[in-house]
């Protein structure tokens, strides 16, 4: 019986895995890799990049060298020497730029180099897409690097607006890796993008860390919500946030289970890698655990690339514990950390909240108070265990709490 697409895609997913597994040493792997580089940290737009040099074939399909012999009476006798053929360039080239109307182009030269270096990083199966394509994340452009003829990562530049926050966007580039190129890319790509990211003084704003458990979690999902409600998942003697995702009913299929949250810029999903992979249907015991580092709150380093189980069994007890559960023998002695920056400023935090309460008064209150008004014990499960606005997010309980005293005191 021959497997169908989706189970020969995932095999050879789990074949990737295991040989890079084995390849470097490490059980937990980079699975998404995002960096912003500053334009002026990355090389200028070349001479041969602005002017290139005539091609083989020309614009009309004519063959420069065999028009050139035919002329000559069969010898090709070049017009310039290629040294004063340079230097004529370099002239037209200072003209140009002096009076360049179009400040795109240097970008996006620039972009393409740092996107080819990318594909070369990442190995022989990758690609840069010949076509400027439109952007995505509030990048104007971007160029796309494939595999497969599939785009797996792409590098982007431009601004797509002009508020201030966009006008200083537009002076980086940034770099989106997705899983799929992580999985096929050469094993030990994920060194040489830590050199190129440490020459390149880029910022790294996201990076995933997986760590696969391919005959399963011991006890499987339900022992994962079990750990959570037991708290051992908490973290420095915090209990995190958790969300639960998929069929959870019965045996369950297709489950994740997310501790954390993107806007604090820490979480973790463990979830059935192989019902992902196979379906549902295929009863596959593969887990994953995802952990999922953003900068919004966080400094992330260079190290947590080219160490990533260090990193990984650092994030907390229950991480580190279940890195050893899965075979790993030891951690490096380096520092592992991942600095959380300081707060914002309590009237950041009352601000925002002056926000919300003016939400609520000129908005909401009329729907509010009829709810109350005729939803009795209702109203309550209905506002009651609800996540906090994205806005007020970054700030814990307490500041919260504190900034809502301050800013209704005196009230009534």
């Amino acid at each position: 019986m021959r497997k169908n697409a989706l189970v020969l895609d995932g095999d050879e997913v789990k074949l990737r895995l295991q040989a890079k597994r084995l390849a470097t040493g490490s059980s937990v792997h980079v699975d998404w890799l995002r960096f912003t580089i500053q334009r002026r940290n990355v090389d200028a737009p070349s001479v041969d990049d602005l002017f290139p040099l005539p091609q083989a074939e020309s614009d009309f399909g004519v063959d420069l060298e065999e028009w050139a012999k035919s002329v000559h009476n069969g010898v090709y006798v070049p017009r310039y020497s290629d040294n004063e053929y340079r230097e004529n360039r370099r002239k037209d080239l200072m003209k140009v730029l002096a009076s360049l109307p179009d400040a795109d182009f240097a970008p996006s030269v620039q972009a393409k180099d740092v996107a080819l270096k990318v594909a070369k990083i990442l190995g022989p199966d990758f690609l840069l897409n010949p076509d400027i394509s439109k952007g995505q994340d509030f990048y104007r452009f971007k160029w796309s690097i494939t595999r497969n003829g599939k785009e797996c990562a792409w590098v982007g530049f431009l601004a797509s607006g002009n508020s201030p926050h966009q006008s200083a966007q537009a002076n980086t580039i940034h770099v989106n890796i997705t899983g799929t190129a992580c999985t096929f890319a050469d094993p030990l790509w994920h060194m040489a993008m830590a050199d190129f990211i440490k020459e390149t003084a880029a910022n790294i704003t996201r990076c995933d860390l997986a760590l696969d458990f391919f005959d399963g979690i011991d006890g499987g999902m339900n022992r994962i919500k079990s750990d959570y409600e037991t708290g051992l998942m908490k973290s420095r003697g915090h209990q995190p946030s958790c969300n639960m995702v998929g069929n959870w009913t019965n045996t369950g299929h297709s489950r994740s289970f997310y501790i954390g949250s993107k806007q604090a810029g820490k979480q973790t999903n463990i979830y059935e890698k192989g019902d992902q992979l196979f379906g549902p249907e295929s009863s596959s015991s593969w887990h994953r655990i995802e952990l999922r580092y953003g900068n919004k709150l966080r400094d992330l380093p260079v190290d947590m690339i080219t160490r990533p189980g260090d990193f990984f069994a650092d994030a907390s007890e229950w991480h580190a514990r279940m890195f050893y559960e899965n075979g790993s023998n030891s951690v490096s002695a380096q520092s592992a950390k991942v600095t959380v920056r300081a707060r914002r400023a309590v009237e950041t935090v009352l601000a925002e909240v002056t926000r919300n309460a003016r939400w609520l008064s000129n908005t909401a209150a009329a729907s509010v108070a009829l709810a109350f008004r005729y939803l009795g014990d209702d109203f309550l499960s209905i506002v009651t265990n609800k996540s906090l606005p994205a806005r007020l997010q970054a700030f814990s309980e307490k500041e919260i709490s504190a900034a809502y005293a301050s800013a209704f005191a005196g009230a009534g």
